[in-house]
């Protein structure tokens, strides 16, 4: 830990910011346009989702993290546009898990994690105050309590497989967000992942213009 806070002691002045940037295909569906430092979202078992949230703010320099997701690898991470400089990796805390996040908090801007257990309301509470105390952001792989916003993940549609051959090339979803301070639903199409293995937008579709013709 002493090392990592090391190297992220050049990047505090940046990390002390109100909101972290997001995608803007992203951006029009969260309350502040972005990721509230101090605060917890709430994601469903999307891994591109979750990558696609920490993309941005490590890109901007900032240290993001990944908790109890031993699944994830560099390469996928690298490929969805997270700075590989700024990820740090803790694939199995355990039961430790929620100790190992308020720590991180000390050192990283964002915090992905799976809870390796179910969360009581008061240890909730207990890092949610260390969230805001350290402004830090917190993506929870799951349900949490009073999360600010959930992002959920719908109607996934696979393209570029032809008629029985061909190679999948993106994902187009619905993802819907409700928060604490718009709880109507908003949704939007989306690439997830796109073509290049990143978040993208889905171009409008255009209407066929008819041709009038006369009648002689």
């Amino acid at each position: 830990m002493g090392r990592l806070r090391s190297q992220t002691n050049s990047h505090t002045a940046d990390a002390r910011q109100r909101v972290f940037a997001v995608h803007p295909g992203l951006a029009g569906l969260l309350p502040d346009a972005g990721l509230r430092a101090g605060s917890a979202y709430s994601l469903d078992a999307s891994g591109a989702l979750m990558l696609a949230l920490l993309a941005e703010p490590s890109r901007a320099g900032l240290w993001c993290g990944a908790v109890g997701l031993p699944e994830l690898g560099a390469e996928a991470a690298g490929q969805a546009g997270v700075a590989l400089d700024r990820l740090a990796l803790v694939p199995k805390p355990g039961q430790r898990w929620l100790s190992v996040v308020a720590a991180l908090t000390e050192v990283l801007s964002v915090i992905a994690v799976r809870p390796g257990s179910a969360v009581r309301p008061a240890d909730a509470a207990r890092l949610a105050a260390r969230l805001r105390d350290r402004e830090a952001t917190l993506l929870v792989v799951g349900e949490w309590p009073r999360a600010e916003a959930v992002l959920r993940v719908d109607a996934p549609h696979w393209s570029g497989v032809g008629e029985g051959h061909g190679r999948l090339t993106a994902r187009e979803v619905t993802l819907s967000v409700v928060s604490r301070r718009a709880p109507r639903p908003r949704s939007v199409r989306l690439l997830l992942p796109g073509p290049d293995g990143r978040l993208g937008t889905v171009a409008p579709s255009v209407p066929a213009v008819g041709r009038l013709e006369a009648v002689g």
